[in-house]
């Protein structure tokens, strides 16, 4: 059993690691024909729940360095899909909104995505529901252990 646990296909990082590097490739497919990447598509989302949010704000909530947002945001807003402003009353913050055409898009790639999981895998909502409070757990547990 312990060399067994040692084996690559027994660890569950290893899993995480494989589930992670496919769902990258399976949200690059969906996303190409609106020219968006995976990070940009989490921002947008982010966005869709609450438009208008500070670089810091959008930067804690996807786990990210404000430095390593910062220029996806400015490739985003040169692609018309977010704007950047700053507030008269406090010009050190960055305010990152929702263009008409993110609005305007934004039933339209969710349900690409929603189609894409449903028509291209087995998984059923069951399934997907039951595997997202799973992962949430596990993201849950790891916090605890790493800072």
């Amino acid at each position: 059993m312990a060399t067994q646990a040692l084996s690559l296909a027994e660890q569950l990082c290893f899993s995480v690691y494989n589930a992670n590097r496919l769902f990258n490739q399976f949200y690059q497919q969906a996303l190409t024909p609106y020219q968006l990447t995976y990070p940009q598509y989490l921002v947008l989302l982010a966005l869709w729940e609450r438009d208008q949010q500070a670089v810091h704000e959008l930067a804690d909530q996807l786990h990210l360095a404000s430095n390593t947002l910062t220029p996806m945001l400015k490739r985003m807003e040169q692609a018309g899909w977010v704007t950047r402003t700053r507030p008269a009353e406090d010009q050190r913050q960055l305010i990152i909104g929702l263009t008409d055409q993110a609005r305007d898009q934004q039933a339209e790639i969710v349900n690409a995505i929603l189609h894409c999981i449903q028509d291209q895998t087995a998984l059923t909502a069951a399934d997907y529901e039951r595997m997202l409070a799973d992962n949430q757990r596990l993201v849950t547990e790891l916090r605890k252990v790493v800072k």
